[in-house]
């Protein structure tokens, strides 16, 4: 266990991390109006672009100065033995939703955390395609900041805390009356389990309006934000795929749990040997939806 750090410390970190996030989602955004986003095959037979490339670059640039380790999908895959004893490191997904990024349905994300004890402290997620920005850390809270410009500043190390947490909304927003009761999945790994899944969270939850597909770590958001009341999953995931959006979750009031009876049901947690996922679930608390 390392020693938790301050909040002043988290506060510049955070202000890092928004601002590596920045500088990847300025250049993502002009190789996705590009004709030419350079895509190949991986071994596992999934796409990679030049995005997913340059994303990868500009985060581990931005955040070298902090002699923190970094683990990126894109980047080398450390060995357990190597990182066991992280307890401090980023967690770095240069471009989730690679697939939405080549089809051009802007659904897709550039993600950074911050795990402390095998647990997100911090936060940040932009959809460059959307012009939007979610961040969130220990103590601060979760926010979303919509039109954001990621050509405003010529230099990102000059964006403030304080500014953005005056331009964004804190999370979880107020809803409108008649919300009702919305599920949210994968459009791209949708498990043949998940309909007996959906049908039980209807016979639940009788004011469900269907479930709707999104891509990449959306889906988290929307349940922060409080669009969305429930995000399950079934299908394998990553802990890259996942931290940003459990801690912009975590500290908007929702949670990211894993799938199964209430009572044994437990965060996810991060640095494990094969940093694969269990099957979870992202959701508002119950406090929270009726509030």
């Amino acid at each position: 266990m390392t020693q938790e750090l301050e909040q002043a410390t988290i506060n510049l970190l955070l202000r890092d991390t928004i601002a590596a996030v920045y500088a990847a989602s300025r250049e993502v955004e002009k190789i996705y109006n590009s004709s030419d986003f350079g895509v190949n095959m991986k071994s596992d037979s999934t796409p990679l672009t030049k995005a997913d490339k340059v994303s990868d670059r500009e985060i581990r640039e931005r955040l070298m100065h902090t002699y923190i380790p970094l683990l990126s999908e894109e980047g080398r895959f450390v060995p357990y033995e190597e990182r066991a004893n992280w307890s401090l490191f980023w967690l770095v997904d240069p471009i989730d939703g690679t697939k939405e990024f080549i089809k051009k349905n802007g659904e897709f994300t550039v993600n950074v955390a911050l795990i402390q004890n095998r647990t997100p402290i911090i936060g940040v997620i932009s959809l460059p395609a959307h012009h939007k920005l979610y961040f969130a850390a220990s103590g601060v809270g979760s926010y979303r900041i919509e039109n954001m410009d990621f050509n405003a500043y010529s230099d990102p190390e000059s964006i403030t805390l304080e500014e953005l947490v005056a331009q964004g909304q804190k999370l979880p927003i107020k809803r409108q009356p008649g919300h009702k009761f919305t599920v949210v999945n994968s459009r791209s790994h949708l498990a043949p389990e998940m309909a007996s899944y959906l049908e039980k969270i209807r016979s639940e939850h009788p004011d469900m309006d269907g479930h709707h597909p999104y891509g990449s770590s959306l889906k988290f958001c929307m349940v922060a934000e409080g669009s969305a009341d429930l995000y399950p999953r079934i299908t394998d995931t990553y802990e890259w795929d996942t931290a940003a959006g459990q801690a912009i979750c975590l500290f908007a009031s929702a949670e990211v749990v894993t799938m199964g009876e209430k009572k044994n049901q437990t965060p996810l947690i991060y640095n494990t040997e094969t940093m694969k996922n269990p099957s979870f679930v992202a959701r508002q608390r119950q406090e929270d939806r009726n509030a």
